[in-house]
């Protein structure tokens, strides 16, 4: 998982958009506070899109070009009363739970994301600004966290979909720089995309399955590459099993795509270039790969005995880190943040290794478990660990692992709190309700 400070951290069928209301006017999700600078109302929050906000204009275009009436919010829910931990900035409300689970990588800026859509809002003031619909629409049965499919990926300032053979691109602000372009013919099957790389020019990944062929020869399904900032496609390749990128995908610094390839009950790890999508190599796949994490050249996998193991850019085994004997904590994904990676283990315990070696340089306890849902990101020399949504959201210098405020509100909710980070505020939400949190 990509550090957060780095990045700044499906079909589609429709957009919707929502402004501010005339003279720049608060919305009535967010409330006025005290002090110099507006305080969050304790109302409304981001992750998982849904409908606009209450006083401004709202337009709905489909592609045929009629407009539709976007559904009416909710009745208003008690507002969380007790917080701990630094004073937001603001605090928005949606008028439905978000679904976190389905983003592939953090976004870098306050979105929204819900079974409606997309929802940007306005870093200064928690307004919503537009609402962007992924089709289709979700089924009933959300994919897991740990799913692959049915996931919605974020770029810089895009949403990016698939629609009848096309990529679509849509702009979280401006529906002017929206833009789609046509897939080659040997890419025209089922598409996915699974993730965008934000490290050097961005790159945009996805695979594609055809359907069973008469003849008994084998599916043609395909990984692909396609670079963003001239929309080239930049290499498409041919798998004889099923075979998806790592999510979320980052570039491993060597050069190196990761992808994770079905067989049968097990998988394994493939590892290519990722400048032509030629397979250099591949390594056997503990507890099934439930997870993979990409950074400065290594590789981050289950050890298969609640650990973790890294395998160098060549293939190779390096270190190891496992549970001691009678310990029966397990790894959740790490993160890996330069020449440290950090390890959250689901009894609440953090812990900071050198990257090259393994070695412990420190320990922290959280005052709240974590469970598989949970993705720390790193941000102003500081790690932001999320709990549950009764637990909260810890602070940690990463220079000494000293644990530092603890940020809840009174609930109430059942979900695990989500991070954002655009380098200025750290945006936190659980269920329908996301705070924009200040860094000092």
């Amino acid at each position: 998982m990509q550090s957060p400070s780095s990045g700044g951290p499906t079909r589609g069928t429709s957009w919707q958009w929502d402004e501010e209301a005339a003279g720049g006017e608060t919305s009535e999700d967010v409330i006025a506070g005290g002090g110099e600078r507006p305080r969050p109302s304790r109302r409304r929050m981001l992750v998982g899109a849904g409908v606009l906000a209450v006083g401004g204009a709202a337009w709905a275009f489909g592609r045929s070009g009629f407009g539709e009436a976007l559904p009416s919010p909710g009745p208003t829910r008690p507002n969380p009363t007790a917080l701990s931990g630094p004073t937001p900035v603001w605090t928005y409300r949606g008028p439905e739970a978000m679904t976190p689970e389905r983003l592939t990588d953090p976004p870098g800026r306050p979105v929204y994301l819900s079974k409606n859509g997309l929802q940007v809002l306005d870093p200064a003031k928690g307004t919503a600004a537009r609402l962007l619909v992924v089709d289709p629409p979700a089924a009933r049965s959300w994919p897991s966290d740990l799913d692959m499919l049915g996931k919605v990926v974020v770029g810089p300032e895009h949403l990016f979909t698939t629609y009848e053979g096309h990529v679509e691109a849509r702009h979280f602000t401006d529906p002017a720089a929206d833009w789609s372009r046509p897939l080659p013919d040997e890419l025209q099957g089922q598409i996915r995309l699974a993730g965008y790389d934000r490290y050097g020019p961005g790159v945009l990944y996805g695979y594609s399955w055809g359907r069973p062929r008469a003849d008994g020869a084998p599916t043609d399904n395909r990984l692909f590459a396609l670079r963003v900032t001239d929309r080239s496609l930049l290499w498409s390749v041919r798998t004889e099993r099923e075979e998806q990128p790592v999510i979320p995908t980052t570039h491993s610094g060597g050069g190196l795509l990761a992808c994770v390839r079905f067989l049968g009950g097990r998988a394994e790890l493939v590892a290519r270039d990722a400048a032509t999508g030629r397979e250099l190599w591949t390594a056997p796949g503990d507890e099934d790969l439930r997870w993979c994490v990409t950074g400065s050249g290594n590789f981050y996998v289950p050890d298969g005995n609640g650990g973790v193991r890294m395998l160098r850019a060549t293939g190779e085994p390096g270190w190891t880190y496992s549970p001691a004997r009678g310990e029966s904590r397990r790894a959740l994904p790490p993160l890996h943040d330069g020449p440290q990676v950090y390890i959250p283990w689901d009894q609440g315990v953090v812990t900071c290794h050198e990257s090259h070696s393994g070695t412990v340089l420190w320990s922290c306890r959280l005052p709240f478990p974590l469970d598989r849902r949970t993705r720390p990101l790193v941000g102003d020399r500081t790690l932001f660990v999320p709990g549950t949504a009764v637990g909260g959201v810890s602070a940690i210098h990463t220079s000494t692992g000293e644990l530092g405020w603890t940020f809840h509100d009174s609930g109430p909710g059942k979900d695990v709190w989500t991070l954002a980070f655009d380098g200025n505020l750290l945006y936190a939400g659980h269920d329908d309700i996301l705070h924009a949190l200040p860094l000092h």
